[in-house]
């Protein structure tokens, strides 16, 4: 058998094991809005097809993802893992369409942007429809990871312009400051935060273990420089999304940003939990290699996250 045969049978082989697009981008609805039937309704099916989708998947993978109830739809243990896989997959599959459009059109404007997570699931998206009705002609692609990566991307000449949400710069950028955020501790309305009535101290919150995203994130650096360094983690999981939806079914305590809960705590799938002795606000900054400020459409992307 020739190799590109051989590349053949498993491309073929992999398309029967991996769910289509589709059924990825329901489960991912499904752990935005912890309903089943929302879901459905965003990406445009019936209920009914929708829960046959979710059960095709989870045949075709052999486990289970979602858990069913009258109070709404959550995400296994191992359903959040997929989702996590899933995200990535349908990121990479949201920057092929962008890159193909512009190969279609011959397009001369292009737009390489990373951010990390909380600003590429809860900010970008809006900033980049205000650009796209300023410059429609502009192909974006987006590259999504933690505030490390961010840099990481842009000092190797990989992304224009960056979004960043630790403490600090990284070594070799400049920046502007374009909002503020706040994280909050968060539990399953279940757990024994959620009925005390006095704040959980900075000792209590450095000696329970905690849900949270992986070393490298805005999100961890916060924590970890208002704790001393001395978060202990329960579970590291490198996706918002993901640490969401294992502090929903009660696997512990969290601490995530403000703009990535408000839907939780609005529906009472999440409990904010008073802390006293830690501050835990930050910077949301926009980055781009020292000595290089941004021009063309970066800078007009950076332009609209001031507006």
């Amino acid at each position: 058998m020739s190799e590109a045969e051989e590349q053949h049978g498993r491309t073929r082989s992999l398309a029967h094991r991996v769910p289509d697009l589709a059924a990825l981008e329901l489960l991912l609805a499904v752990a935005r809005l912890g309903s089943l039937g929302a879901a459905a309704r965003e990406v445009g099916i019936t209920q009914p097809a929708a829960s046959s989708r979710i059960r095709s998947m989870e045949r075709q993978l052999g486990v289970a993802l979602v858990d069913r109830s009258p109070r709404g739809s959550r995400l296994t243990d191992a359903g959040a893992l997929v989702t996590d896989w899933a995200r990535r997959v349908v990121e990479a599959a949201a920057a092929f369409d962008v890159g193909a459009q512009a190969l279609r059109d011959r397009r001369d404007s292009r737009l390489r942007v990373a951010a990390s997570m909380t600003i590429a699931e809860y900010l970008l998206p809006g900033w980049l429809l205000a650009l796209h009705a300023e410059r429609p002609d502009t192909a974006v692609s987006l590259l999504a990871g933690n505030s490390a990566k961010v840099a990481e991307l842009l000092l190797a000449g990989e992304a224009d312009l960056g979004f960043v949400e630790g403490l600090s710069v990284p070594a070799g950028l400049d920046s502007a400051v374009i909002a503020r955020d706040r994280l909050i501790v968060v539990t399953a309305p279940g757990h024994p935060w959620a009925r005390r009535r006095r704040p959980v101290t900075a000792d209590e919150l450095s000696a329970t273990p905690l849900i949270l995203r992986e070393r490298g994130s805005g999100t961890r650096q916060v924590l970890d420089a208002a704790l001393g360094g001395l978060a202990r983690p329960l579970i590291e999981l490198s996706s918002t999304t993901a640490v969401k939806a294992s502090a929903v079914s009660g696997a512990g305590p969290s601490v995530l940003s403000e703009l990535a809960v408000g839907e939780e705590l609005a529906m009472r799938r999440l409990v904010s939990i008073p802390v006293e002795g830690v501050t835990l606000g930050r910077d949301l900054r926009a980055v781009w290699p020292t000595g290089h400020r941004p021009t063309g459409p970066a800078r007009e992307l950076l332009s609209l996250t001031r507006g």
